[in-house]
């Protein structure tokens, strides 16, 4: 029973975890899925973001009480805006998907919603994270050595 109920809660903290992706796994993956220069954004400033936002892993939530809403995934996608949660009042859902989708480890479709959020007028600005944390520095740091 002890070794049952152990492995029960070794398999909650690993789905519960996500998939953390290593930086060099995610910007080949960013590039693979067509992100880098996408909109003019870098490949590197994309992963300066992802850091910033999620510290690469893909199921990282943020409740904003002020807002009841939430952001998900790699990207910390807003559910007022571009996904449905079921639960954050007027939710407009520009990217037509569940928020739950941003929580996969496979992450083509919160790429797919991160490429829509970039065409809306603020672009790659929609992220408070990018703008404190990427805007008008080097960036470069987040490639180095990824042979991307």
């Amino acid at each position: 029973m002890k070794a049952l109920l152990l492995l029960g809660i070794l398999f909650l903290s690993v789905t519960v975890q996500g998939k953390v992706f290593e930086r060099c796994e995610l910007a080949r993956t960013l590039k693979k899925l067509g992100l880098g220069g996408y909109r003019g954004v870098s490949l590197a400033n994309w992963m300066c973001l992802a850091k910033w936002e999620s510290n690469y892993n893909t199921k990282a939530t943020n409740y904003n009480p002020g807002s009841r809403s939430t952001d998900y995934g790699i990207f910390q996608i807003n559910s007022r805006y571009w996904c449905n949660d079921g639960k954050t009042p007027r939710a407009v859902n520009a990217c037509g998907i569940p928020c739950s989708d941003l929580l996969k480890d496979d992450i083509t479709q919160a790429v797919a919603c991160a490429k829509r959020v970039v065409r809306d007028p603020n672009g790659i600005r929609a992220w408070v994270a990018w703008k404190a944390h990427c805007e008008n520095r080097d960036v470069s740091q987040y490639v180095q050595n990824c042979g991307v």
